[in-house]
């Protein structure tokens, strides 16, 4: 399983310290290290139902764009917009072996969906 974040980040820290504590196996990204491939984002979108499900509106990040960057509405403008600023995505982003994908850490989902009771 890929889990993807920041490293500064304090839930992706949380995340991975709950999946440490459970011997769960992963490999932690840090996007804005190692930026994620445009093919990857698209295929997320449309996994997740759009690009707001993927992009963190609730962020300083967000917050701090310009009108005219909020205003994002094709695949084209939202990478772009992603590429010059990789925190907006939501995080952690995790993708399980089967490609299912888990966006923010909540204890029960990841509990469910990674077998641990």
């Amino acid at each position: 399983m890929k889990v993807y974040g920041l490293k500064k980040c304090s839930t992706c820290l949380k995340a991975l310290t709950w999946l440490d504590a459970h011997s769960v196996p992963y490999v932690f990204i840090d996007y804005r290290e190692e930026p994620i491939q445009s093919a990857d984002l698209l295929a997320w979108s449309e996994q997740l139902g759009g690009w707001e499900r993927l992009v963190n509106r609730a962020s300083m990040t967000w917050r701090n764009l310009s009108d005219h960057e909020r205003s994002a509405q094709s695949e084209s403008q939202w990478l772009a917009l992603i590429a010059a600023y990789p925190a907006l995505v939501r995080r952690p982003l995790v993708v399980l072996s089967d490609g299912q994908l888990m966006v923010g850490f909540q204890e029960k989902r990841w509990q469910q969906a990674l077998g641990i009771v």
